[in-house]
């Protein structure tokens, strides 16, 4: 969705005014509504942080190569605390347009564009919280906080294609039990810190981010990490996600999605696998040519090794996805169900600046199931945050 940042800052500061009479009021002066009004459009509040992924690449396409700098994206994150428990953002997502008349030109898009609700606590739920807008889906976030390398390329879900990081529609989430400790935090990841996991669950138009909903249906998605051992082994997390609704087409598709994953977080280390199974995707168009949807399984394994003091770690993934012909198609049985398998090795050398700037020198590949080379590639990356 594309809109321009002043547009995007109205909204949210229109809808936060919409509903500021029903929140409790902001420690001013005075109790007025015109007090309340104040002290939302205070700019003195307003967060401002950005990330930006730089690249020089150079490979090929099949058998078409190309070399290249580019911006692979670039996020503007803008935020402020509306009320107390109350809090604003909007993300403008800039990106090189690919398409159309406008080929080639840095385009401004929206990422995120909502608002968020902190509840109290209650019983084993910690932080709990409401989105409703233009949010993160309950799963990519999570990963991307797990596996720090979305400046090499989109995570394994997101690049078969299967389902986006955001979209419009409302979420709740919580940590559960309580929070890690401090140590752990500081030393390891402070990012979902719940003692014994966290909770994500939403409601969505489907179509992601950057496209029309182009039905009735919703999908519902969903999250639950679970941290089965606190105290002797913190880094170890299992999650399932899950997917249920309509592609996101005219023609009623089914799609769901079904993703296992383990991960070990440690201070000089960080270990992922992923198992996949599916039908379908969230955009609708992954379909046979009689219209069914395809059936899709897979799996990904993620390492990243930090060499003792030093700035300097090596990350290794592979995936492997398989793309089959439902029973139901008229296609299924003909010797051809795995027309859409790849595998993909990524092996990159890191360079970290900071805890959220780095360099990274990588190389990826990717075949088909015949053993083609259908994308080689040589990348240097830079992510900038501030």
């Amino acid at each position: 969705m594309r809109l321009s940042l002043i547009t995007c800052l109205a909204l949210v500061c229109s809808c936060s005014a919409a509903h500021a009479s029903n929140l409790p009021s902001p420690p001013t002066d005075g109790d007025s509504l015109e007090s309340i009004v104040r002290a939302i459009f205070d700019p003195s509040e307003v967060s401002v942080s950005g990330q930006f992924f730089i690249a020089f690449e150079t490979g090929s396409r099949g058998n078409t190569p190309f070399s290249d700098f580019v911006i692979n994206r670039g996020y503007i994150n803008v935020s402020k605390e509306l009320l107390p428990g109350f809090y604003g953002r909007i993300t403008p997502d800039i990106t090189v347009d690919r398409d159309g008349d406008e080929e080639g030109n840095l385009a401004l898009r929206l990422k995120y564009c909502f608002i968020k609700a902190d509840l109290p606590d209650f019983t084993v739920f910690t932080k709990p919280a409401i989105e409703f807008g233009l949010i993160a889906r309950p799963w990519l976030n999570f990963e991307q906080k797990i596996n720090h390398y979305r400046v090499q390329g989109y995570m394994f879900i997101e690049s078969i294609g299967i389902i986006n990081s955001a979209d419009f529609g409302t979420k709740a989430s919580t940590l559960l039990g309580g929070e890690i400790d401090d140590e752990y935090k500081k030393h390891v990841s402070s990012k979902y810190p719940g003692r014994y996991g966290s909770i994500a669950v939403g409601v969505f138009n489907g179509g992601g981010y950057h496209a029309i909903e182009r039905n009735t249906n919703k999908t519902i998605e969903g999250r639950l990490t679970l941290r089965p051992l606190p105290d002797f082994l913190p880094g170890l997390q299992i999650s399932y996600s899950g997917a249920f609704g309509k592609g996101n087409i005219a023609e009623d598709l089914d799609w769901n999605m079904h993703l296992g994953f383990v991960s070990y977080e440690h201070e000089f280390f960080v270990l992922t696998a992923t198992l996949f199974n599916g039908s379908g995707n969230s955009s609708g168009n992954d379909v046979t040519g009689d219209g069914y949807p395809m059936d899709l399984n897979g799996t990904s394994f993620f390492a990243e090794f930090k060499l003792p003091s030093t700035p300097i770690s090596v990350i290794g993934r592979y995936d492997e996805a398989e793309e089959e012909f439902p029973e139901t198609s008229g296609f299924y049985g003909l010797g051809i169900d795995n027309l859409m398998s790849n595998d993909r090795i990524i092996a990159g050398l890191a360079y970290r600046i900071s805890r959220r700037n780095k360099l990274l020198l990588d190389y990826e590949r990717t075949t088909n199931y015949r053993g083609n080379v259908t994308f080689e590639a040589v990348t240097f990356n830079v992510e900038y945050t501030f």
